[in-house]
């Protein structure tokens, strides 16, 4: 490709924005997996224990998450909405 749209610096870019992407995602699984899932099985007095937080949290934090989530996505949903039915009263000469 050629043209004013396409400069090669741009793909590096990306690519090492998609590698450090993938190396995070990489990294948030593993720590999550292994504090969620295996931690349980190790003993409370390993020196392991005390890099984790409280396995409480393991379901709290994303819990908490996906609820802010779904408020993020509702509220956008909302606002798209309420815009459309203001730019349609708008001319139909309603108010809204």
């Amino acid at each position: 490709m050629s043209g004013p749209l396409f400069r090669p610096d741009q793909a590096t870019s990306d690519k090492l924005l998609g590698a450090a992407m993938l190396f995070v995602a990489a990294f948030v699984f593993i720590y999550y997996t292994t504090w969620a899932l295996l931690l349980p099985f190790i003993s409370p007095s390993s020196p392991i224990q005390s890099l984790f937080p409280p396995r409480e949290w393991a379901i709290k934090l994303p819990l908490f998450l996906l609820l802010s989530g779904i408020s993020a996505i509702g509220l956008f949903f909302a606002r798209v909405s309420l815009s459309e039915a203001r730019k349609k009263a708008a001319k139909g000469g309603k108010k809204v």
